[in-house]
């Protein structure tokens, strides 16, 4: 017999709102969880994931807000639900705003890479639900503007990465800051034998809740692996992507895995050299910029996103057909978090593992603790040729476009015509290039050439006889220079002055 939600004792309000989801039959972790949470035990979850882990704490913790009626407490939450991405926190986030909304649920979220201000100011009267990363919020409560004394109900989801060495110190602090009558909820898709002696100080006698083998793969997702050169796989990629060499499944949307944030950033590049639109997500990313990769992602818009193990935390990416492990990684576990991006809400789903000779060990480790099968895939014909870039399938290389020289510097276009030369017009008002006219005020040397010289005589353009030689009376006495064309004449030819005024004496 099929079980449904309104079997499991969830309010009305939530009930409406899975219905507004198209939701009506609950997950095997969502059945077995919701019962023991809603009665108010403490609880460890373990499930593969994209098997609804989130609805399996959120809908019975809204349901416990909402029946407790208390008031939110100032500069607090009343349920606290830490991730140990942005990415996942955000995600997390929208689903309780989906399935509170009818219960009436104040719902926030803070993570690192934002305003520390816009945080401080939303969170100043407190809320229902905060879903936060440990840092950003320990950054809070440092700056007194935030405090954990109302916290009913704390929710630690991918908890194993959560109490690794990045987040146990940060944690400790948090556990040591909220009430000790709280309910604490921890969920997970793996959860090793250290991990869970941890687990035993923070929660109270827990209920566990195990629906599938510890770090097992998703049944729908088939898997092949690739033996490849560390220095080839850039190659295959490549060809992988483009067409050139087929692979099981049909490609649509690609996630590609690497270890380090280097190496994301390096497959983008090359892949970018080729024609293939990809995008980046890793931790060296702003916010901004992770949102954005993924939002395109999301839409289609590009069909291949490069992450590192940031993105393989609990990440809803509809529609990943396959996902490509570029470089196997180091610890077993986050291979099941990688592949379960793809075969998500029932569909089927692709894996491929790249394994360079060096990567032997960590393909050895994923076989034992996950109980993989992979189907051995063989390289391209011609391959080795193809990466040497003699290959029949390596694509042409790209026509570099040839410079044109450039013209000399100053170069003028030539007109017909030409500068008068003598009794013409004169220089700058036509006749050759065209010119600006000189400024009578503050000629040019070039033209002065009409003026007289000291023989009497002209060297340029200037018409003969435009003032009488004799000038104005008393013109060339005084043995100076001829009065006629100046106002002044220096040393003894001042003629112009006045007339008569040299025949003295």
């Amino acid at each position: 017999m099929t079980t449904t939600f309104d079997q499991l004792g969830l309010s009305q309000p939530i009930l409406q709102a899975l219905d507004l989801q198209g939701y009506t039959t609950p997950t095997p972790i969502q059945e077995q969880a919701i019962p023991s949470v809603l009665e108010g035990r403490d609880l460890l979850g373990i499930a593969q994931t994209g098997t609804g882990k989130t609805a399996a704490f959120m809908l019975p913790g809204i349901d416990r807000l909402r029946e407790s009626d208390n008031q939110i407490p100032f500069k607090s939450c009343r349920m606290l639900i830490l991730a140990p991405t942005r990415e996942l926190a955000g995600q997390i986030a929208q689903s309780a705003k989906d399935y509170g909304a009818l219960a009436g649920m104040k719902v926030h979220s803070i993570v690192g890479g934002t305003s520390v201000n816009k945080d401080r100011n939303k969170l100043h009267r407190g809320t229902d639900v905060l879903v936060a990363t440990p840092g950003r919020l320990l950054d809070l409560i440092d700056q007194k503007a935030f405090n954990l004394s109302g916290v009913e109900v704390l929710v630690l989801d991918e908890a194993d990465q959560m109490l690794d060495l990045g987040f146990i110190h940060a944690l400790r602090r948090i556990n040591d800051l909220v009430p000790s009558d709280r309910q604490t909820l921890f969920f997970s898709a793996t959860m090793p034998k250290q991990i869970k002696e941890l687990v035993k100080g923070y929660c109270n006698n827990p209920v566990q809740v195990s629906v599938t083998p510890e770090s097992s793969t998703a049944e729908r997702i088939d898997q092949y692996l690739f033996m490849v050169q560390q220095n080839e796989k850039q190659s295959l990629l490549e060809m992988v992507l483009s067409g050139r060499h087929s692979v099981p499944g049909k490609i649509e949307r690609v996630l590609i895995f690497t270890r380090t944030k280097h190496g994301a950033d390096r497959v983008v590049k090359k892949l970018s050299q080729c024609g293939i639109a990809a995008n980046a997500i890793h931790g060296n990313k702003s916010q901004p910029q992770r949102e954005r990769a993924l939002s395109e992602f999301k839409r289609a818009k590009t069909n291949v996103l490069v992450a590192t193990d940031v993105a393989a935390r609990g990440i809803d990416i509809p529609g990943v057909s396959h996902v490509i492990n570029y470089e196997l990684p180091n610890v077993p576990e986050q291979y099941v978090h990688r592949i379960g991006r793809t075969a998500r809400a029932g569909k089927d789903g692709v894996a491929i593992a790249f394994c360079a000779e060096d990567e032997r060990a960590y393909l050895k480790d994923i076989n034992r603790t996950t109980d993989a099968e992979f189907d051995r895939l063989d390289l391209p014909e011609n391959f080795r040729a193809v990466v040497e870039g003699v290959g029949p399938t390596k694509p042409a290389p790209k026509q570099q476009r040839q410079r044109v020289k450039p013209k000399p510097f100053g170069a003028k276009k030539k007109h017909g015509g030409g500068r008068p030369q003598g009794g013409g017009r004169p220089q700058g008002e036509g006749g050759g290039e065209e010119r600006k006219p000189f400024r009578k005020s503050k000629p040019k040397h070039s033209a002065r050439k009409g003026r007289p010289n000291r023989d009497g005589g002209h060297s340029g353009d200037r018409p003969q006889g435009d003032r009488p030689q004799g000038g104005r009376p008393g013109g060339n006495s005084g043995g100076g220079r001829p009065g006629g064309n100046r106002r002044r004449g220096p040393g003894g030819g001042g003629g112009n002055r006045s007339g008569g005024s040299q025949a003295r004496g």
